[in-house]
């Protein structure tokens, strides 16, 4: 098996700020229990995803990279007031992506999607990150394909969606293999329509601590991944996709 890449995992560090979302707030995941979680794994990189209960905090995220290396990325939530050289200061410490988390809020929302995500792209080479409910996707997709680069969590989350989260795909989207306990469909055949639409599109996430999650990620997931793939499609969903969407 090649060495995994995990696309989408969660730090929440007790020594930085909550924002309750819906009145919730989650348990406390520090770099430490991260990395004893996933050691057993194979995991030697990945992207450090800012949830909505971080809200703009940019404090936990620099210091969650320095901790785990030069391995890890960082994805954050901005306000569209952000400055050129807040994004520049942000690019050194690591970060490379922008989310925007439409389906529980906490980031600027989809009337500033679009230009935001064009500056920070010009700016600093960043692409954005969709947390959507893939049966909201038709009505924007037209918006998205026109953005530079663009990659959606969890598989889409509902199957309803599928069939616009192909198109996607094959215009060049990402595909955040993650969460699975969270959608509403059998993962693996999902796996091999997306890989068939676009063999780049995959990129394995942990989805750690699983914050919310009806089902945690298992170890299993990964299995259930390589049985969907074969070997050459596990070695660029676990890898090699996310490794050059994330510029490493």
């Amino acid at each position: 098996m090649p060495p995994i890449f995990d696309a989408h995992c969660h730090i929440i560090d007790r020594a930085y700020p909550l924002i309750p979302n819906n009145g919730y707030l989650p348990d406390f995941f520090s770099v430490n229990d991260y990395l004893s979680r996933v050691e057993p794994l194979g995991i030697v990189g990945g992207a450090v995803v800012s949830g909505s209960f971080q809200g703009f905090d940019q404090t936990y995220l620099i210091a969650a990279l320095k901790r785990l290396g030069p391995g890890f990325v960082g994805v954050t939530q901005l306000a569209a007031s952000v400055t050129d050289a807040e994004l520049h200061t942000l690019h050194q410490h690591g970060v490379r992506g922008l989310r925007f988390n439409l389906k529980r809020g906490g980031s600027e929302q989809l009337d500033q999607l679009e230009s935001l995500a064009r500056r920070v792209h010009e700016q600093v080479g960043w692409h954005s990150e969709l947390y959507i409910d893939a049966r909201e996707l038709a009505g924007i997709e037209a918006r998205l394909r026109r953005l530079p680069a663009l990659s959606i969590d969890h598989l889409g989350l509902s199957h309803e969606g599928l069939p616009c989260l192909l198109r996607l795909a094959e215009h060049g989207v990402h595909i955040k293999a993650c969460g699975f306990g969270r959608v509403d469909f059998d993962v693996a055949p999902v796996l091999q329509q997306i890989h068939s639409a676009n063999p780049n599109a995959l990129m394995f996430g942990t989805d750690l601590p699983s914050t919310r999650a009806p089902r945690a990620f298992e170890n299993s997931d990964i299995t259930l991944l390589i049985d969907a793939l074969g070997e050459y499609g596990v070695r660029q969903a676990l890898w090699h996709n996310a490794r050059r969407f994330y510029g490493l």
